[in-house]
């Protein structure tokens, strides 16, 4: 369908818009006639295209012996005890250290601060005993 221009003066050349799509047509057709020799091969299903591949016999399992076979895992309960926790303050206040006000999740222990990356003492060349 042909636009309309915002100049009033500017004619329409039915004739053009007419011939310009004779082409868009004529070119959907010739690409729908092509469409299948190039791309046809997407639509054959996927058991005919696997159907020529060789399976490759699949190999016995051979038992290992016992030295060789891999131990089960150990659950990590076994070594990680895991204590409920205490309630949750009602105040901010009281929520600065309320874990390690708790006996068995406070970081110190013996004097010393627990860390992940090792004693923070050690790494300030500070005594381990406090020295009061």
């Amino acid at each position: 369908m042909a636009q309309r221009s915002t100049n009033p003066t500017q004619q329409f050349n039915f004739v053009a818009q007419d011939n310009i799509w004779k082409y868009h047509v004529e070119t959907e057709f010739e690409a729908a006639k092509k469409w299948s020799i190039k791309w046809g091969f997407l639509t054959t299903p996927f058991e005919e295209l696997i159907k020529d591949e060789r399976k490759e016999p699949t190999k016995p399992k051979i038992e290992l012996p016992e030295h060789l076979q891999i131990r089960p895992v150990t659950p990590v309960e076994k070594y990680i005890k895991v204590y409920p926790s205490p309630p949750i303050p009602k105040t901010t206040q009281g929520f600065i250290g309320w874990r390690s006000s708790v006996p068995g999740l406070e970081l110190e222990r013996y004097y010393q601060i627990r860390s992940c990356k090792g004693a923070f003492h050690k790494d300030l060349k500070w005594p381990d005993e406090p020295s009061d």
